[in-house]
């Protein structure tokens, strides 16, 4: 059984958690996430950020400017709301809450027996 979709899915599932976290640092640019993300192994396809980001907004979690670029067109930059802020703790709790739950599962399989 190949592994890929499985693990496409894994890294699809964490990663408006990643996005919100990333933005919680301060304002980015969407090719900073990009490669920030790239580097950290999580983007399965550059299409999936776009996206995400506009649902991130539209929810109320991000803000973003435009501002002029001296390299060209003028650029998004995103910035997180204190909903989105809230948000991304309890993103870290569910995932910490989960991360615990596997980890049982993992080294006691036989745990529910």
């Amino acid at each position: 059984m190949k592994t890929d979709n499985t693990k496409a899915q894994m890294r699809k599932g964490v990663l408006e958690m990643c996005v919100l976290s990333m933005i919680s640092t301060g304002e980015k640019y969407p090719s900073e996430l990009l490669d920030q993300l790239k580097t950290a192994d999580l983007l399965v396809v550059e299409g999936t950020l776009y996206p995400l980001l506009n649902r991130l907004k539209d929810a109320g979690y991000l803000e973003y400017e435009w501002r002029e670029s001296n390299a060209g067109p003028p650029r998004k930059y995103y910035r997180i709301t204190p909903e989105g802020e809230t948000m991304a703790v309890a993103l870290r709790q569910a995932w910490s809450e989960l991360v615990q739950s596997v980890q049982i599962t993992l080294e006691n399989p036989t745990i529910h027996e």
